[in-house]
């Protein structure tokens, strides 16, 4: 069965999402940096590179099933934040976002009956969920130890270790 010209195109739309999730990540990895954060720069660099591996995924998918993959325009991130806490608050927020889209993404393949697609996302299903977990587990942390520098600077060699 042939991929719908309305499933490419919300493919393709995810294909930018992803990417401007990869440059959002990086933008917050060189804002780390200039905290001196190193570990949550390094966190938010590994976030990239999974960013980067999941537009792939999706670029490799349309190819697989015949269609015509768009290269988008990537938008710019922000690059400023108040503390740690904020830039987490931001990223988990932002994975929520991204949840939203896989979702419609299944149910457009599902009002479809495109079950290829349907197999193919399931994996970005079980990946959202893991990533929001990720992420909320990391803001819960942070707002537990609210203004504590040494609590941060543990989170911060914790999230090194990644």
């Amino acid at each position: 069965m042939k991929i719908s010209d309305s499933m490419v195109k919300s493919i393709n739309d995810q294909i930018k999402a992803e990417y401007d999730s990869a440059y959002i990540y990086l933008a917050m990895s060189a804002y780390f940096e200039d905290a001196g954060l190193k570990g949550m720069a390094h966190w938010m660099k590994k976030q990239y590179a999974e960013e980067v591996e999941h537009a792939e995924k999706f670029i490799d998918y349309l190819y697989q099933r015949g269609a015509r993959v768009i290269i988008p325009d990537i938008a710019k991130p922000k690059d400023s934040y108040n503390n740690a806490l904020d830039v987490f608050k931001t990223a988990y927020e932002h994975e929520q976002y991204v949840t939203s889209r896989i979702y419609k993404l299944v149910e457009q393949a599902t009002n479809e009956k495109d079950y290829a697609t349907i197999s193919f996302l399931k994996w970005y299903v079980d990946e959202q969920m893991e990533e929001e977990d990720n992420t909320s587990g990391i803001v819960s942390q942070l707002e537990f130890l609210g203004d504590d520098k040494r609590g941060v600077y543990t989170v911060d060699r914790e999230l090194a270790a990644r």
